[in-house]
C-alpha cells in the first residue's frame, strides 16, 4: 500500500512522553511532535519548565499538552507519572528519553564517585526505569516506539585535545553512560521486537549554545560540515524515528553529527 508523505509522518492521535523536555533540544522535540499531531507529555524534574513548555505547545499548535513533574531516578515517581498519563490519555504510543545529567568535569584520577553515581542515576538508570515501566504498558497493547538519546561520545572517545586541560574535558561518566544507553537500546529492540515495540537511538552531535569560542573553533575544525548544529536540525530525525516513516527500523543508531564520526 502506498502512503502519502503526510501519512508517513502523521502523529495524530498518538500520545508521546518526552522525558527531559525542558531543555534546548527537548523544547524543539516537543514542538515538532505536537506539530505532527501528537499529544505530548513533558516529564521533567523541573515542574515550572514542564508547565511552560506545555503552555508553549498549546499556544503554538492548539493541541493538548501536559507537564508532569517527574524524578526519573525514583521508580515510584516514574510509575506515578505513567499512571497519570494513562488516566488522562488512555495509552502511551511514544517514549523519548532525553533527560541528561552533566556533572562537573574532572580528571579520571580525581573524578568523584558520587558525581559518577548521580550522573549514572539520570543518564542510564533513569532511562532504564522509564523504558521498563512504559515498555510494560506498551507490551499490553502490542505497539510502541522508544527513542533514546545517545551521543557521539557514546560511539567514539572524547577528543581530549579539544579541551584546554584534562579537568575541563567532558567527564568519563558521560561517555560511559551514553555508551550504556546505546547498548541498552539494542537489547530492548531485540527483546521487544515481537511485542510490536521499536527502540532506536538518536545520536546528536554538538549543538551551538554560546559555548567558549576556543572550544567551538576546535569542534568546527573536526566537523566535515564546518559548523555546529542548530537546535532545530534534529527535529526531522526525531519525527522520523517516532513515525511510520521508520516502521522497519529498530535497534539502530541514527547519527546526526555533521560528519563528526565519519573521519
Amino acid at each position: 500500500m502506498n502512503q502519502s508523505i503526510y501519512e508517513l509522518f502523521n502523529l495524530e492521535g498518538k500520545v508521546a512522553i518526552l522525558v527531559g523536555g525542558t531543555g534546548l533540544l527537548g523544547r524543539n522535540y516537543a514542538k515538532v511532535l505536537s506539530a505532527a499531531g501528537a499529544r505530548v507529555v513533558i516529564a521533567d524534574i523541573n515542574k515550572e519548565g514542564c508547565d511552560q513548555v506545555a503552555k508553549e505547545i498549546m499556544q503554538g499548535n492548539n493541541i493538548l499538552a501536559r507537564g508532569i513533574e517527574t524524578d526519573i531516578t525514583n521508580k515510584e515517581s516514574v510509575e506515578r507519572m505513567v499512571q497519570e498519563v494513562l488516566s488522562e490519555f488512555g495509552k502511551i504510543d511514544i517514549l523519548i528519553n532525553n533527560a541528561v545529567a552533566r556533572p562537573p568535569p574532572a580528571t579520571v584520577e580525581n573524578y568523584d564517585l558520587e558525581n559518577w553515581r548521580k550522573a549514572m542515576g539520570v543518564n542510564l538508570d533513569g532511562v532504564f526505569l522509564c523504558c521498563q515501566i512504559v515498555g510494560k504498558e506498551m507490551t499490553k497493547r502490542g505497539s510502541g516506539v522508544i527513542v533514546n538519546i545517545g551521543s557521539t561520545y557514546g560511539l567514539v572517545s572524547t577528543d581530549h585535545r579539544m579541551y584546554e586541560s584534562p579537568d575541563r574535558a567532558s567527564p568519563p561518566v558521560y561517555a560511559a553512560s551514553k555508551g550504556g544507553v546505546i547498548q541498552l537500546t539494542r537489547y530492548l529492540a531485540t527483546y521487544w521486537a515481537k511485542k510490536g515495540i521499536r527502540a532506536n537511538c538518536l545520536i546528536p552531535g554538538g549543538v551551538w549554545n554560546n559555548q567558549d569560542p576556543n572550544f567551538v573553533e576546535k569542534y568546527v575544525e573536526k566537523t566535515p560540515m564546518g559548523r555546529m548544529a542548530r537546535p532545530e536540525e534534529y527535529n526531522g530525525a526525531m519525527l522520523f524515528l517516532c513515525s511510520e516513516a521508520s516502521s522497519y527500523m529498530t535497534g539502530a543508531n541514527l547519527v546526526v553529527d555533521g560528519g563528526w564520526t565519519a573521519w
